[in-house]
């Protein structure tokens, strides 16, 4: 996995949810949601639709792997490196 885009997607995470934390700060092995970052459904819709605009493909709500590929910074950026257009 390239670790340009692993904090080209850690700045995208930081920028489209206004976090507080720098990207370098986000250790990509942690999870991203409740006791990790913290994030909540909201900011997964929001980050999905940064993902789209971005990397040119769509991250569907109804998706089952879902858990998996928002598991943790390295998970999402090999969800994004393997689909991206």
């Amino acid at each position: 996995m390239s670790e340009t885009l692993q904090l080209e997607v850690a700045t995208l995470i930081v920028e489209t949810l206004n976090l507080d934390n720098s990207p370098e700060d986000i250790v990509p092995d942690q999870p991203l949601f409740r006791e990790g970052l913290g994030l909540d459904s909201i900011d997964a819709l929001e980050l999905a639709m940064a993902i789209s605009r971005n990397y040119g493909f769509q991250l569907r709500s109804d998706d089952g792997d879902n858990d998996k590929i928002f598991a943790s910074l390295a998970a999402l950026t090999a969800h994004i490196e393997a689909n991206r257009n």
